[in-house]
């Protein structure tokens, strides 16, 4: 088989087409993201028309979606890699979240609907998260070496960048006005349930520019590993997971490291609106603003840490912004009676750090992973971060318990604050095992492998070069 560089391998440009069609897959993937599991759709479907149990129900079902990802994602991203399918399944996976999306204008506000709507909620987590695998996989082929962080700091923001434009034109459109846009009113849910269309229209429009310009790889068909079943699929993944130990302690360790640190990252955004109205007495409202402002910040500044990333390395990024969040934390459980305004200061910083946390943990483990294992070990990446996601919720309620055996709190409600402390605890656990994990260029590294000699690759660009086996 010839061998040519990429495209764009040659070039160290961050704004190339590929890349842009590549972040493009970011931005819109928000509608799932942000309007769908965070604000808008969970919100509805645990409302009163649906039940006094919806809300624990919910829990129930979302942890079994994640067993199942967990299960299967590294297999999914080990076979998509050896048939060279990466395109192929995203663009299987990005469909079912859109189907699944648009099913959810069928759950109308009554107990009889809350198991269609759990069941589409479910099915579109998953296919979201193995669409993630071959998505993230993909970062070795639209990027150097040199580029890297800039690259996926460009996806991260602009995932974040889109949630917000998306949920306000959702808010502003059909949620708070009493008659929105085409007469949709909140009568049956219509407000919701039509934004649950727009979502997937959204994440479709911008699907598709990089499922037709970052092709498929072709590969030669190896008998050996052309057709593997189920099993068999688990046999080789524990070789991976041994082969990668056996490389390179590294990679494993990160897993683990990254899997905590990021478990915390997502407990920021997932206990910050509850701080707020429980502690500092946000309105339901000035919550929403509150996460617009703080998605933005985290937008601009993830977009702007990625070339801190190419510069001084992802592990310095991530320590750094571990390191600001805890002292944010702390800050926000000390100086809790200053108000709103301590909040509004403390957690907009916080948030700025979340993004470059996250997308640098992307790069890093990009820079270890051996050229043509990038599906299966992000695989990896997504399952051990499903394996501890009980870790900040857990950690949260703990730590309220705590607060309320050693202070004069009565309630939960009274010693809320000291959630703060069970987030913070599992982003200093995170940084204490992130701290000995060794940062370097691997030599057979994906980005490495792309940048110097990469396998034949096709992009949908007229002017791109071509090469046959």
């Amino acid at each position: 088989m010839t061998s040519t560089p990429l495209p764009w391998a040659s070039k160290d440009r961050t704004l190339t087409w590929p890349v842009i069609a590549w972040s493009l897959w970011d931005w819109g993937s928000a509608a799932f993201n942000a309007v769908i599991t965070t604000f808008v759709f969970t919100v509805y479907l645990t409302s009163d028309p649906f039940g006094p149990e919806a809300e624990r129900t919910l829990g129930w079902v979302l942890a079994g979606a994640g067993f199942l990802i967990a299960l299967f994602a590294p297999v999914t991203g080990q076979r998509a890699d050896r048939a060279g399918r990466r395109t192929l399944w995203l663009a299987v996976n990005t469909v079912l979240v859109i189907l699944a999306s648009a099913g959810l204008f069928f759950v109308l506000p009554a107990p009889e609907y809350l198991w269609l709507g759990l069941a589409l909620l479910a099915g579109g987590n998953i296919a979201f998260e193995f669409a993630g695998v071959n998505y993230n996989a993909m970062l070795a082929d639209v990027s150097t070496p040199r580029n890297v962080g800039r690259v996926s700091g460009l996806g991260w923001g602009m995932g974040y960048l889109g949630g917000i434009v998306l949920l306000l034109v959702v808010y502003l459109g059909f949620i708070e006005p009493d008659v929105g846009l085409f007469g949709v009113t909140a009568e049956d849910g219509l407000d919701v349930r039509i934004s649950m269309l727009l979502c997937a229209v959204w994440t479709l429009a911008f699907s598709i520019p990089v499922l037709l310009t970052v092709r498929d790889r072709r590969r030669r068909s190896d008998p050996t590993t052309a057709r593997v079943g189920l099993i068999g699929s688990y046999k080789l993944l524990w070789r991976t997971v041994v082969d990668l130990w056996n490389r390179d302690h590294n990679t494993v360790y990160f897993l683990l490291a990254s899997a905590v640190f990021r478990d915390g990252l997502a407990g920021v955004f997932t206990f910050g609106g509850v701080i707020a109205a429980g502690v500092f007495g946000f309105s339901p409202g000035d919550v929403i603003i509150f996460g617009v402002v703080a998605n933005v910040v985290a937008g601009i500044a993830t977009i702007l840490a990625g070339r801190l990333d190419d510069a001084i390395g992802p592990k310095r990024v991530i320590m750094a912004a571990l390191i600001s969040m805890v002292v944010m934390g702390l800050l926000i459980f000390f100086l809790h009676d200053g108000g709103r305004t301590v909040f509004w200061t403390c957690g907009l910083v916080l948030a700025a750090f979340v993004g470059p946390a996250q997308s640098a943990s992307r790069t890093f483990l990009a820079r270890l992973i051996p050229a043509g294992r990038e599906g299966e070990v992000f695989g990896l990446y997504a399952t051990t971060g499903r394996a501890v996601s009980f870790l900040a919720p857990a950690m949260f309620s703990v730590a309220i318990s705590v607060g309320i055996a050693t202070t004069d709190a009565a309630t939960s409600d009274e010693a809320q604050y000291w959630g703060i402390l069970g987030i913070v605890l599992v982003l200093v656990v995170g940084l204490g095992l992130l701290w000995p994990v060794k940062p370097h260029d691997h030599a057979e590294s994906a980005l490495g492998e792309a940048a110097v000699d990469a396998e034949p690759h096709e992009t949908g660009r007229p002017s791109g070069p071509t090469s046959d086996s």
